[in-house]
Parts: structure tokens; sequence; C-alpha cells
């Protein structure tokens, strides 16, 4: 997007956006380091997914708000990964990701985003909060030297077998910056908490470190010991069938996560993102980051809130926070180390907290108890047993609840009566007797498909009796396939066989096509029982309107 304007411009949109930019890129550099000790990759490796998928998304993204770069919505696919193969596996699986998103954006594939319903991605990103906050258990506590485990929930159980080996002094930092942020977020959400608190964060780790404190407190230098100012790691290229996996589920959730971020920015700046060009930002972005040695990347909802409430106007904002982070990160990355984890852990704890989006599972539990059970049950497996099956499960089930409910067969029954009055009865579960003389409308609504095709036939077969005329009327069916035309020409030929008169009315164009490859359809018109109006039906029928 920043490509597509003269220099002119783009000096203007400097000048706009150099402030914004530079908030977001200050901000940024804390949460790099924490995401990426919560996708078990290194710090390094955060900071050099922030500067390029983020620089790259705001070159070619189609959103003027979008901050790209890691994320609490993938660290806990990714930590899972980096256990299992090392975190020198990310850049490559970056690398994949980038590759699959390309190939979705190619394809036109954002469309079947539809089939990945709301309640799956409440519960996986309920689940994903719980995973980032009950994995910062060891850091919070001040524990060292705990056995790791394949399985999150079996990490958590082990830390708390630990428990009795805390440390006070990690305890009190993390609950009072944990505090603190919140408090910040409350009074003065202006200022984002991080950039305060980092600062005095490195004073009393290097304090500690060097032994002035009575305390000794864990650092990202006990962790991680090659902290340093770099735009480029090198990495393994190696592909396996489980990296691929992995890498569908990553941008399958780094584009719902992309989306829903612009849609988000764009209702806050009262703009329109271009979707095609965000998903092409996106792939180029993830394959910039792998490539020099970041992890996948996707649209942070934060970060953005953030640019945008900073008064960024344009994409440019983005480029100028990777801008800032490099030069920030050149200078002062090395001092960085002396970051107590128990800070780590409270700024993460607080991104999952704010990840947890109360408002919508409480219109789920208020309106859609499915849902609302879909989403827990998601959430669970996701904590569970493994994020990507949560997805998996939370759409599947989702999709089987729907069909469950389309196959009812949706209709409209109205019985009009010889003197021209009717009594309209809709999705009526008890069977409809209606006199001789009656003339019974039956409206197909919908789709009459093989989901619920038997559904409407049935209804000819338990709930309707008497009337001797039956007006099938087709204006709301908007799709009809070969099962939906059998069953079609079977309820024709029962009705008929039971000696009522049959007539159609109001065939939609959309499925016109379709119905005239019927025999049945044809007998219909060749015996002039298709009518383009139900009103003209029943007067030729002869009965009042």
């Amino acid at each position: 997007m920043l490509l597509a304007f003269p220099m002119n411009t783009l000096l203007t949109r400097l000048k706009q956006n150099w402030r914004s930019g530079v908030t977001v890129g200050l901000v940024s550099i804390p949460l790099s380091v924490s995401l990426a000790v919560a996708s078990q990759a290194t710090p390094t490796m955060g900071i050099i997914t922030a500067i390029w998928a983020g620089l790259f998304a705001a070159l070619f993204g189609g959103s003027a708000f979008n901050i790209v770069g890691p994320t609490g919505a993938l660290s806990g696919l990714l930590a899972a990964y980096a256990f299992t193969h090392g975190a020198g596996s990310l850049p490559m699986l970056a690398v994949v990701t980038g590759v699959l998103v390309l190939l979705a954006w190619a394809f036109k594939l954002e469309r079947w985003l539809i089939f990945v319903p709301g309640a799956a991605i409440h519960g996986f990103t309920l689940g994903v909060a719980f995973i980032i906050s009950l994995n910062q258990l060891d850091f919070a506590l001040g524990l060292t030297g705990i056995e790791k485990h394949e399985r999150f929930i079996s990490n958590v159980f082990t830390s708390l077998q630990h428990i009795g080996q805390s440390q006070p002094a990690a305890i009190l930092l993390f609950l009072i910056v944990l505090a603190v942020l919140f408090l910040f977020l409350k009074f003065i959400p202006k200022i984002p908490g991080v950039i305060v608190l980092t600062p005095i964060g490195v004073l009393i780790g290097k304090l500690s470190t060097d032994g002035v404190l009575p305390f000794r407190l864990q650092t990202l230098n006990d962790k991680f010991s090659d902290i340093s100012g770099q735009l480029f790691l090198n990495h393994t290229w190696m592909i396996d069938k489980q990296m691929i996996v992995t890498a569908l589920a990553v941008a399958l959730i780094a584009i719902i996560e992309t989306m829903v971020s612009a849609k988000m920015a764009d209702a806050m700046t009262n703009t329109k993102h271009d979707r095609r060009k965000e998903m092409f930002g996106l792939g180029l972005a993830n394959l910039a980051s792998g490539i020099m040695g970041g992890i996948p990347a996707t649209a942070a909802l934060a970060r953005t809130s953030l640019n945008a409430k900073s008064g960024a106007t344009h994409s440019t904002s983005a480029a100028v926070s990777s801008i800032t982070i490099v030069v920030v990160s050149l200078l002062l990355l090395p001092w960085f180390k002396f970051v107590p984890m128990a800070m780590i852990a409270a700024i993460l704890t607080f991104v999952a907290v704010r990840m947890v989006e109360l408002q919508h599972l409480k219109r789920y539990w208020e309106q859609d108890k499915r849902g609302f059970i879909i989403a827990m049950i998601t959430a669970f497996i996701c904590v569970f047993e493994d994020p990507i099956a949560g997805v998996m499960f939370g759409t599947a089930a989702a999709l089987l609840i729907f069909s469950e409910r389309i196959s009812h067969g949706q209709f409209e029954l109205v019985i009009h009566h010889a003197d021209g009055q009717a009594d309209k009865i809709v999705h009526e579960n008890e069977s409809v007797t209606c006199d001789a003389t009656d003339l019974l409308i039956y409206s197909f609504t919908g789709q009459l498909a093989y989901l619920n095709a038997e559904s409407h036939a049935e209804h000819f077969r338990t709930k309707v009796n008497g009337a001797t005329t039956v007006i099938l009327r087709m204006r709301h069916l908007y799709m009809i396939d070969v099962d939906g035309l059998d069953v079609l020409e079977e309820i024709v030929r029962d009705l008929e066989h039971a000696g009522k008169t049959v007539v159609l009315s109001g065939v939609n164009p959309l499925i016109k096509t379709t119905l005239e490859r019927s025999a049945v359809y044809a007998s219909l018109v060749e015996r002039g029982r298709v009518y383009d109006r139900t009103s003209h039906a029943i007067r030729a029928l002869g009965c009042k309107v």
C-alpha cells in the first residue's frame, strides 16, 4: 500500500504518521521479545519478525493501520511445534506459511473463511489466552530447572507440583508489573504501560544480576545468552509433513486474525481496507520474516488499535514502526537481556487477559447457547490437547450443527380457504388438516438440496392432509441440486398419484435452468401448471385472492 504513492506524497504521509509509528515501534519491542519467548523462540527472532513482517505488510498490504508481527494468537501453535522440532525450525515454518497464504490469495480462498465460525475463533482465542498465561507459571513463580514435557498441560501440572520452591521476589515483581499495566490501561490509556515499565525492569534486572539487590531474579540473559540487535539469522531450510500441517493451521489463524484486525481498524477510523491486498501483504510478510530468520506473523489487534488511536492515517506509520524497531534494537537490545523473566510473564499475562473477548462470549451465552458450548469445548481442547485440534473441532462441530438445522427443511405453509381467507403456518410441527375445497400453498425457502430434500418430502407425507389442490411456491428457493430435483419430482408424483392438482409458481430465476432439466417440470409446463406469480395461479384455479 505504501508503494502506491509518489515521493512527495510519501513525505507528506511521513509527517503525518511518524509520531504514531515511533509510539507503536517502542511498544512493539518488549512485546515482540515477550511473544517470541511465549512461542519458544529467541528474543532476537521476535525482533526480526517485527521488523521484516511489519515492513513488508506496510509496503504491500491493503490496510492503513494493521501492525503485523509476533502475536499471542499464534504463540500456542508455534510453542507446540517448537517444543518437538526446535526453535530453529520456526523460520522455515514462517516461509511455508507465507507460501500457503500467497496460494490462498492466488486462488481467492479467503472467501472460504466463512466456514470457520465465530464460535470456533472465539474459543480458540480463549484457549490461546489460557495457554499464554499458564505458560508463564515458571517465570511468575521464579521456578528454574523444571522438567519440560511435550504436552502443555503436563508442564502446568509439573509447575504446580513445584510451587513450594517459588521465589517471593519474582512473585511480587510479577504482581506489581501486572497491576501497573492494568492501571495504565484504565487511567492513562494513551501511554502504554510497557514503555514505562521496560526501562525500570532493565534497571531492576541489572541490579539483581550485579548483586546489588538482596535477591537474584532470573532474566532474559539466563534463558537466552545471545540477545543482540540483528537483522538476519541463519536457520535450517528443512521441510517435513508435520511442518506443512502446522503451517496450514498457522496460515488459517494468521489470515483470520489479520482480517479481523483490519476490520476492527476500519470501524475505529471509518475507512475501508483492501482485503485482497492485505492477504498478499500478509503472505509476503511471512516470507520475509522466515527468510530473515523470524517466526510466523499476523496482524496484532492491540498494536493495530494503538496505531489507530495514536493518530496514524496511513500504512507509513507501520513502516516507521519497523524502522524504529531497527534503530532501537541495534542500539539498545543488548540491554534487554536484563529484563526479569517475571516481568516478561506479567506482560504476556496482560496480553492474554486482553485477548479474552468477554463481550462476544456473553453474546453467545445470551443468544446462541450451542455456539457458546462450541467455544468452550474448543478452548478446552486447545488447552488440554492441541490448538490445531481445537480449531478443527470447533469448525467441524459448528458445520454439523448448521447442517442439522438446515436439514429440517425451511418452508412456509399457507392454507387458502374457498372464501379467500388464508391461514399462515410457519415451521409448524403438528400435522395440518385441510378441507377438500381448500388450497394449500407450500413455499420452499432457502435451498432444496441433499441436506434437507428428504425433510421436505417428509413434510408432505406426515404434515399435510386434506386439500386437493397444492401450489408449490418457489420464489424464495435460491438453490436446488440434483438430490433436490429428485425429491421435487417425487413430491409432485406422490401428490398427483393421490389425486391432487399440483401447480408451480414464482420459479426463482436462479434455479430455473436446473428445473428445466426435469421431466416432471417439463410435464407441468406442457399442461399449463407453471405460473410466474402465485396470485395468477390462485385465480387460474378459480379461488379468490
